[in-house]
């Protein structure tokens, strides 16, 4: 079971996963300032001056039931933006890697030469000869 435990802390996926923590977390920060001080200025512009962003209120007056669209547009985007990244900087690349590891590592089978003119001439009358003496040899 010990055995086990270790092939499976060292098979590579345990420090790959560490590693995808890492740079999510990193890039969840990132992207949330990106939305913070672009995104959200933008998506609270559309919704008027005096206005705390892009919604609306259930109950006018009260700040607790306004319906903030602006936010569940920022998170939208930031989902996109985040997605989109991941996508074409981590897995395309590690999409491309795999499929030339495996080209490399497929077992190549080798090519056929073709039969040379002469040979295939000396098996054509060959076999030949044969039909000609098994017609002969019958009573």
């Amino acid at each position: 079971m010990i055995k086990g435990f270790r092939d499976f802390i060292l098979r590579g996926n345990v420090i790959e996963l560490a590693i995808a923590v890492v740079i999510g977390s990193a890039f969840t920060a990132l992207v949330g300032a990106f939305t913070a001080n672009i995104i959200n200025p933008v998506i609270a512009s559309a919704g008027g001056v005096d206005a705390a962003g892009w919604g609306f209120p259930i109950r006018p007056g009260n700040d607790a039931t306004f319906v903030d669209v602006g936010a569940v547009l920022t998170a939208i985007i930031t989902f996109l933006i985040t997605a989109a990244v991941v996508y074409f900087l981590f897995v395309v690349p590690m999409n491309r890697a795999n499929a030339r590891l495996r080209s490399l590592s497929a077992p190549q089978e080798p090519e056929e030469e073709p039969t040379p003119v002469d040979i295939a001439l000396l098996t054509e009358m060959r076999d030949l000869l044969k039909e000609m003496s098994a017609r002969d040899a019958r009573p």
